[in-house]
Formats: C-alpha cells, sequence, structure tokens
C-alpha cells in the first residue's frame, strides 16, 4: 500500500512536470491522458455511463471488474507502465489488485476523475 502511495505521487509530480498544472496566464494546458502520464496506459475503470459522461483524453475503457479485458488491453509485458482511476479511487483501487495478483508491476491507482481534470482534458 505504501508502495501504490508513492508510485501516485510520482506520477501527480510527473504531472506537474509536463505542463499539466494551469498556464501562468490563468488559463488551463490541454494536457491529454497521455501527456499527463507519458507512455504508460491510461484505463478508466468506471462504468459506460461515468466513461461516456466524461474521461481523460486518451484513455482506454474497461471496467474494473473485467480482469481479463484489463489483461489482454495491457498484453504480456507485465512491467509495462499502466494507470488506472475511476470516480474516487475505489475500484481503481481494486483493478490494481487484481493486476498485481496477474503479475503487473508498474501499475499505479491514480485516484478519482475529479482530481484529475482539473489537470487534463476532457473527452465526451
Amino acid at each position: 500500500m505504501v508502495m501504490m502511495r508513492i508510485a501516485c505521487m510520482v506520477c501527480m509530480a510527473a504531472c506537474g512536470l509536463l505542463g499539466c498544472a494551469v498556464a501562468p496566464d490563468g488559463g488551463g494546458s490541454a494536457a491529454s491522458a497521455p501527456a499527463m502520464f507519458g507512455d504508460a496506459m491510461v484505463i478508466d475503470v468506471r462504468t459506460a455511463a461515468e466513461f461516456d459522461a466524461g474521461h481523460l483524453a486518451g484513455a482506454l475503457h474497461i471496467p474494473y471488474e473485467q480482469v481479463d479485458a484489463l489483461v489482454a488491453a495491457i498484453g504480456p509485458d507485465q512491467s509495462r507502465s499502466v494507470v488506472l482511476y475511476c470516480r474516487t479511487g475505489r475500484r481503481s483501487g481494486i483493478a490494481l489488485q487484481s493486476l498485481m495478483q496477474a503479475g503487473y508491476t508498474n501499475v499505479v491507482n491514480a485516484g478519482g476523475y475529479r482530481d484529475l481534470i482539473g489537470n487534463a482534458s476532457v473527452a465526451r
């Protein structure tokens, strides 16, 4: 759990370094999920209705309980960098645990969508 929190903090710090924060002129930058998280695969694990209402641009949609679909999307490279998010971080935490049990080693729970949308562009 401590490692997961550290990884999440590192990911959020990297977001700030990549220019995802509010621009000095007061305007927000339009960072997409790939720009926000580098080469990491970004997966929204919320429901279809939540995803359709808005999501990080470039994020894949795979509900958290569909572990086989998550594994298939990520592929056989168990060290691939993956970022998960949901509404509050609970479901992405469940998905994280499932992926770790499946052998994936570089997965981060980025927490809740609302916390992230201040730092990224939103797709509708």
